[in-house]
C-alpha cells in the first residue's frame, strides 16, 4: 500500500481509502470483516458521516479493538454552532471513541459556506472541538466548482473533498492548487456515482494524477475492496487502448447524468428519480435494454407520474435538468 500525508494535517494514509455509503446495506458483523481486512492490507483512511444512516454506528462496532489503526473521517451538515455541536457528540458516540482525526462540513453550498465561517456558524463548534481535542482536523466537501474554490480561498479548510474521476475533471486546477497550499485532496465519487461500469479504469484514471491525496470508493465487501486494491496498486501509465476507452466513455456520458447522489430526494410525487435514471443507463449502454424495461415497468412511480413542481432541480448539487431527463425517460420507457 502507498502511503502519503493528508495535505498540512499531517496524517499519514493510505491513498487508496474507505467510502462509508454503502455498508448502510449491509450490517455491523460484515463491516468488522472489512475494516479486519482493511487492516490486514494496510487501507487506514475511513470516511463516512452523520447522514449515511447507520454508518457512522457500524464503523464504530466494528472498529473495537483497532481504532488506532484507522485515520477516521466523517461529516455533518449543520451549518449553526450549536447544531454542529450536537452532531460532533453524535458522531463520537456512534464511532465509540474520543477524537475524530477529521470532521468536514457537508456539502454546503455557496451562501451556507459563508453562513458556516460567520459568527454562530459552524466553524466556531469545530474550532472549538479541534481546540479540546475531540476533533483533529477541519475539511470541507463540495460538489460545486464554486464552493470548492471559495473554501481554498476562507483558507481554514485543512482538506476539500470533491467529485473527481473519467467524466468529471472540473476540479483539475483546483487540485493543483490544493497541493500548492499543503491542503489533502480527497477524491470522491471515482465511479461517477455508479455511471463508469469498469471500476478498474476508472481507478486506474484517478491513481495517475499525484494531486489526489485519497480515493474513497464505496466499499460493502472484501471482494470490492480487494478488487479496487489491485486497481489502484497498478501505477503503471494508462495503455494506448485504456485512454480511447476513457475517451469512448466520455463521449458516451457526456455530463448530464445522474451521480445517484440522492440530494434531489424526496420527489413530490414519490418518484425514485436516480433510480429510474440507472434504469435508463441499462437501457441506453449496457445492452440490457429487455431487463431495464421489465424492471421499470414494476416501478410504482414512473418518470411520467412528474407533477413538473421542480423541488427536485433545486437541491441537484449538480444543477441537472431533472424534469427533461424524467420527460425523456417516459419517452423511451412509454410510460
Amino acid at each position: 500500500m502507498e502511503y502519503t500525508t493528508l495535505g498540512r494535517t499531517g496524517l499519514r494514509i493510505s491513498r487508496m481509502g474507505f467510502g462509508g455509503i454503502p455498508i448502510q446495506k449491509t450490517n455491523a458483523a460484515a463491516v468488522r470483516t472489512l475494516m479486519e481486512k482493511m487492516a490486514a492490507c494496510g487501507v487506514n483512511y475511513i470516511d463516512t458521516a452523520r447522514g449515511y444512516t447507520v454508518s457512522e454506528a457500524y464503523i464504530g462496532e466494528a472498529l473495537a479493538g483497532l481504532r488506532d489503526r484507522f485515520v477516521l473521517a466523517t461529516k455533518s451538515m449543520a451549518r449553526t454552532k450549536e447544531a454542529m455541536a450536537a452532531d460532533i457528540e453524535t458522531s463520537l458516540a456512534n464511532l465509540q471513541t474520543d477524537y475524530i482525526d477529521l470532521y468536514q462540513v457537508h456539502n454546503p453550498s455557496l451562501a451556507e459556506l459563508e453562513a458556516v465561517a460567520a459568527p454562530g456558524g459552524a466553524l466556531e463548534a469545530l474550532l472549538e472541538a479541534k481546540a479540546a481535542g475531540r476533533i483533529g482536523h477541519i475539511g470541507v466537501t463540495a460538489h460545486m466548482a464554486a464552493v470548492f474554490e471559495r473554501a481554498l480561498d476562507m483558507g481554514w479548510a485543512e482538506t476539500v473533498m470533491f467529485p473527481y474521476n473519467i467524466v468529471e475533471t472540473q476540479g483539475e486546477a483546483l487540485m493543483r492548487r490544493c497541493a500548492q497550499e499543503n491542503v489533502g485532496f480527497i477524491a470522491m465519487k471515482p465511479l461517477a456515482g455508479g455511471a463508469l461500469e469498469d471500476a478498474r479504469l476508472a481507478l486506474r484514471f484517478i491513481r495517475q494524477n499525484p494531486d489526489v491525496s485519497v480515493v474513497i470508493p464505496g466499499v460493502y465487501s472484501v471482494d470490492e475492496l480487494e478488487e479496487n486494491m489491485a486497481a489502484y496498486d497498478d501505477a503503471s501509465p494508462l495503455t494506448a487502448e485504456e485512454r480511447e476507452k476513457i475517451e469512448d466513455v466520455r463521449r458516451t456520458l457526456g455530463s448530464q447524468f445522474c451521480r445517484r447522489c440522492n440530494y434531489c430526494q424526496p420527489c413530490s410525487a414519490g418518484i425514485g428519480i436516480s433510480g429510474i435514471f440507472v434504469l435508463e443507463g441499462y437501457l441506453q449502454r449496457y445492452g440490457l435494454g429487455g431487463w431495464a424495461k421489465q424492471r421499470y415497468a414494476a416501478l410504482d412511480k414512473k418518470a411520467g407520474d412528474c407533477i413538473g413542481c421542480g423541488a427536485c432541480e433545486s437541491r441537484c448539487p449538480y444543477r441537472l435538468p431533472i424534469r427533461r431527463m424524467l420527460a425523456r425517460c417516459k419517452a423511451e420507457f412509454g410510460a
